[in-house]
């Protein structure tokens, strides 16, 4: 059984709804294919910040509504290296706040934008193989209700993250993979507590990285440099809370709040970039293109940022029949992916303790903190970079 559209979306994570709701609102008719189900998709604990460009997408598609009445706003981040907290206030060097608005919360207003238009998302629906991306009509094979069936399609936009299917659908040869795996991973907690304050912290300990976030008023979300290969399970509560507390309180500052811990997991830390992101009618968007390291927090702005260039594109086209903008869209994306690289990256560098550092390369890491945190240049540096670069649409 066969069926058509004008673009399949293989994903249902923020870039995919997000896509599908930008096209829809412009009459273009798509299809979202999912592998899990409503539920995993709803409630995945992933990002939960937000750069201004982010939130100006969001309220311009008229989806701000709860952002703004639960989401929260953090001014500054406090650096914590030296026995000392030193506070970065990017609001007053930018004019941007950084808005806490968890992943789980943009998918459930997408879902729901979604709904109220009776657009349909096709949940438990793996995607098995995409064929003719160098042809006018590609091919959407998948899995529905136990039976085969495929679906023809003018495009596909690729948004199903590293694991997906469309990217290995391109051919061998075609994309340039560039990727570094970080000597550590992140042990990352949900704890059912009130965070020691509305703000950011992290720290650059002798003993590894840790970090103070948080989801809503009364969960606090932290992490813990740790071994790459650690389990969750090899961390016990008292261990982890006793690690934390060691590597975040300092005098002047609020302490750890210890509580009851509802979730943890251990994530490996990469930079992973395709270049380019499109082949043919197919267009890659999101985890699919690019991973970034989470201390810059910028993988969930970085797929909304695609979105933003992908979604005029593929307008563009259907309203004036041009395929410039489309064409384009690999290098105007991978002009602001790269740009967030670098700033995850170096973030990455400056924050860690990496096997086999030397004492010089310590001290420089002080010097760097020190001068990002206390000179004019620095702060605005790091301030603009982290607030966010100017989305495209």
């Amino acid at each position: 059984m066969s069926a058509d559209t004008q673009v399949a979306i293989v994903g249902a994570g923020p870039a995919g709804l997000l896509l599908s709701h930008m096209l829809g609102e412009a009459g273009i008719d798509c299809v979202v294919f999912e592998r899990g189900d409503r539920e995993h998709v709803g409630t995945r604990l992933r990002a939960g910040g937000l750069e201004h460009g982010a939130v100006d997408l969001l309220r311009s598609l008229g989806l701000g509504q709860r952002l703004d009445a639960i989401g929260l706003l953090v001014e500054r981040t406090d650096f914590r290296f030296d026995g000392r907290g030193h506070r970065v206030d990017f609001k007053a060097a930018t004019g941007h706040n950084f808005t806490i608005y968890p992943q789980y919360e943009i998918v459930t207003d997408l879902l729901a934008a979604h709904a109220a238009r009776g657009r349909e998302v096709k949940f438990n629906t793996p995607v098995t193989r995409i064929e003719g991306l160098d042809g006018e009509r590609p091919v959407i094979r998948y899995e529905e209700g136990g039976a085969a069936r495929q679906l023809n399609c003018d495009f596909v936009a690729g948004c199903d993250g590293y694991h997906g299917v469309c990217r290995p659908a391109i051919p061998a040869g075609v994309i340039r993979v560039y990727e570094e795996v970080y000597p550590f991973g992140w042990l990352g907690i949900l704890a059912q507590v009130a965070p020691p304050s509305l703000e950011v912290a992290y720290s650059c300990h002798d003993d590894g990285f840790a970090m103070s976030s948080f989801r809503a008023p009364e969960v606090s979300r932290l992490y813990l440099q740790c071994e790459s290969d650690d389990r969750a399970e090899d961390w016990s509560d008292d261990r982890i809370w006793s690690e934390l507390v060691r590597r975040l309180d300092v005098p002047e500052r609020p302490a750890v709040r210890p509580g009851p811990i509802v979730q943890k997991s251990v994530t490996a830390m990469k930079s992973f970039v395709i270049e380019p992101m499109q082949y043919g009618r197919l267009f890659m968007a999101g985890d699919a293109a690019h991973i970034v390291p989470p201390t810059g927090a910028k993988g969930l702005n970085s797929a909304m940022a695609d979105i933003s260039v992908l979604a005029p594109a593929l307008i563009d086209f259907y309203r004036r029949g041009s395929r410039a903008r489309l064409d384009g869209y690999s290098a105007q994306a991978m002009q602001r992916v790269w740009q967030v690289q670098r700033f995850a990256a170096d973030m990455c560098r400056l924050l860690h303790r990496f096997p086999g550092m030397s004492d010089f390369e310590r001290r420089m890491q002080r010097e760097r903190l020190a001068y990002m945190t206390g000179t004019p240049t620095g702060v605005l540096t790091y301030a603009e970079n982290f607030v966010g670069l100017p989305f495209d649409a």
